[in-house]
């Protein structure tokens, strides 16, 4: 069987050298360049089965070689390979096809896991289309290999969104582990409620994103160590609106983009961005709130510490009406306490959006 050819393109020679030689002890025939220049030359002149690309790089950046790979053969999967934790970039790199996204430095089995996902991806589309104009038989099989496939790829999204909470927790380090700890809560109410699989992950995403937005909040203003002033207050209040106008033009995100822009409104009517009310609040969005409020109360502040989970449980009863949404106060108030317990606890084993497709 001949080695699978893949493309590697970056412009520093020491993470080419790395990651060839990985590669290549893995079995797999690698081809380096220095630029996107030189590596769509290389690309036109041969075939590749896969293509990892850094996304800085003088002549032509990873960015606009994805883009002419696209044009060049559309099944070809790439994978940007970058020490940028910069949220745009890495959203528009998916937006333009991008396959997966890994973050320098990465950890080898990281990288194989990468690859060969991708690999297989692109053989399950290649065989679908070689069988399905004369193999009935085998529709069905294959449809279930590409849905197989395509699960997969939506996994690696998940990835590259649990890349872009690490960016904030380095970013807004006061509150690091806050967006895995209120997502399991939001899970767990939402699975109490009896919500569909299929919104819960929907839910899930808004809630693990939901701060995303403050990666556009000026830094002396996010990691301000006394009260803000109203100004201040009104530009950190904006991060629901940037969150949401990142996350609206990806198609598989457009509903936890919903919850991102509403995590801050009251079932009462008296929050922000819209004053929105009662069930005109997104379901996610009033379950998160009840979650974002728990964990707040019952983890370390700089300025507090962790309140019981007893306190927490008083204080959202006496929102319920107001802050809260009275069904979703009742289920969270039917849950024993070593629940949220366990789920805060849990430090060794956090929750991953990538567990998705076990809930």
């Amino acid at each position: 069987m001949d080695k699978e050819k893949i493309l590697v393109v970056d412009d520093e020679e020491a993470i080419r050298e790395v990651i060839s030689t990985l590669l290549d002890a893995q079995g797999f025939r690698c081809t380096t360049c220095s630029n996107g220049r030189l590596g769509l030359e290389a690309f036109r002149k041969d075939s590749y089965d896969l293509v990892l690309s850094d996304i800085v790089m003088p002549e032509m950046d990873g960015l606009k070689l994805l883009g002419e790979l696209r044009l060049e053969d559309p099944d070809v999967p790439v994978i940007m390979v970058t020490a940028m934790h910069d949220i745009s970039i890495a959203l528009e790199a998916i937006r333009a096809g991008a396959y997966d996204y890994i973050l320098k430095p990465f950890e080898k089995d990281q990288l194989y896991v990468s690859v060969r996902r991708a690999l297989e991806h692109r053989r399950l589309v290649l065989e679908n289309r070689t069988y399905q104009s004369d193999l009935e038989q085998l529709v069905a099989e294959r449809t279930q290999q590409l849905s197989i496939a395509l699960q997969d790829l939506e996994q690696s999204y998940d990835y590259t969104l649990e890349a872009l909470g690490g960016a904030l927790d380095a970013k807004d380090a006061e509150t690091e582990g806050h967006c895995q700890r209120v997502t399991a809560f939001t899970i767990t109410i939402a699975k109490a409620m009896g919500v569909d699989k299929g919104l819960m992950r929907h839910i899930a995403r808004g809630a693990f994103l939901h701060d995303i937005g403050k990666m556009g909040v000026p830094d002396n203003i996010l990691r301000k160590p006394g009260p803000l002033t109203p100004e201040e207050r009104e530009i950190m209040r904006r991060h629901c609106e940037i969150g949401f106008s990142v996350l609206e033009r990806i198609p598989f995100l457009k509903e936890a983009a919903e919850i991102v822009l509403s995590h801050q409104e009251c079932y009462d009517g008296s929050g922000y961005p819209r004053g929105l009310k009662g069930e005109q609040i997104p379901l996610g969005a009033r379950i998160f709130a009840v979650a974002d409020t728990l964990d707040a109360m019952i983890s370390d502040r700089p300025y507090r510490k962790a309140l019981p989970i007893s306190a927490a449980r008083e204080e959202i009863q006496r929102f319920s009406g107001r802050q809260f949404d009275p069904r979703v106060v009742e289920v969270f108030m039917a849950q024993p306490e070593r629940i949220w317990r366990e789920l805060h606890e849990k430090v060794g084993d956090p929750f991953r959006l990538t567990q998705l497709e076990r809930v």
